[in-house]
């Protein structure tokens, strides 16, 4: 069936959910609210949809079958909770909120009623991901001994200053981790399993006006023996495109944002070449690494048809909430680690 959706928040973000849902097979735009009115109905008359005055006239209408939470980090728990109370899938914005706890009491509700949740990590779906977690599973790499991920992001003061909730606990749960590097986090959990131990660092660098962090390094300790890094900030001008390093006795890859930039075996197959030729010129976009707009809907659409079809075979999608759940505890630990100076284990 043909999937009703209605978009909770209409920020910069919504317009990239609302172009997504244009472009996914089974997918369809009904409506959206927001708190203001006026950003609501502005957004429903670009988009020829409804505005909706309340999350709840929007939750009553029978059109509507899934919702698509685009509200700050610190508000998705409410309205996604209510969703599922209402009977309707939930497809939420990263993170799935800023913390565990939070995320539970969505995950909880979601499976309470019985309703269909997935978190927007695209990033998985990305050819360049999807070849580097093939290539782990088949064991090429041999002993994977390291899994690092940079984000060397740049953030402007005025990116801080355009929003009351930019750069706050409550509502961005955190800075250059919680909501920039969450992608990167959230992938190289996905490639190299779980994470045992964490040693981390914070500060904020150059920002004025916020309380996070806006540069971070943590050491890490996967379950399968490795180690690893992850570094994050806002502070690097001019901003570079976000990095994944998988090194192991037998092979290294590098991803950078869709292209492979490394992808070297012991022993090599007929098809490595043509990987190493192929995957080079992927990005078309500055993936958000200087401005947060400058990036491109297609992983977005990839992800609401996974969700339509999730919802229609009545199974849980590919990134659901206990997927999306990991990386928000990872950073979680993070930012234990950093503020206590000591190693945090995970359980």
């Amino acid at each position: 069936m043909t999937v009703g959706i209605g978009i909770i928040g209409c920020g910069m973000i919504a317009g990239f959910h609302s172009k997504a849902i244009a472009d996914a097979e089974g997918a369809r735009l009904v409506g959206c609210v927001d708190r203001r009115m006026d950003l609501a109905t502005a957004f429903a008359e670009k988009n020829n949809i409804k505005a909706y005055e309340t999350l709840d006239a929007m939750l009553a209408d029978p059109e509507i079958d899934a919702v698509s939470i685009c509200t700050p980090s610190g508000v998705h728990m409410d309205p996604a909770v209510a969703a599922a109370e209402a009977g309707k899938h939930v497809f939420v914005e990263k993170p799935l909120e800023i913390t565990t706890e939070r995320c539970d009491k969505i995950i909880a509700a979601c499976e309470k009623s019985d309703v269909r949740l997935a978190v927007t990590f695209q990033s998985r779906f990305h050819e360049s991901s999807q070849l580097v977690k093939k290539a782990i599973e088949e064991g090429r790499f041999g002993t994977i001994t390291m899994g690092d991920a940079y984000v060397k992001w740049f953030r402007t003061q005025e990116y801080y200053d355009s929003g009351a909730w930019r750069g706050t606990w409550a509502l961005d749960g955190g800075g250059a981790l919680m909501n920039q590097a969450i992608h990167s986090v959230d992938l190289l959990v996905w490639l190299m399993g779980d994470v045992q131990e964490i040693n981390a660092m914070t500060a904020t660098a150059t920002h004025e006006r916020i309380e996070v962090e806006d540069v971070a390094v943590a050491t890490l300790r996967f379950a399968n023996g490795a180690l690893g890094v992850i570094e994050a900030t806002t502070t690097a001008f001019p901003g570079s495109l976000k990095r994944i390093e998988i090194s192991g006795s037998k092979g290294t890859a590098i991803i950078e944002e869709e292209d492979i930039k490394m992808w070297q075996f012991a022993v090599e197959t007929e098809k490595d070449e043509e990987i190493r030729r192929t995957m080079i010129g992927k990005t078309e976009t500055g993936g958000g690494a200087a401005d947060p707009s400058a990036i491109g809907h297609h992983g977005h659409t990839l992800l609401f048809e996974e969700f339509v079809a999730a919802i229609n075979e009545k199974r849980a999608p590919m990134i659901d909430g206990h997927e999306g759940r990991r990386s928000v505890q990872v950073i979680e630990a993070i930012y234990e680690s950093a503020k206590g100076a000591q190693i945090i284990a995970l359980q």
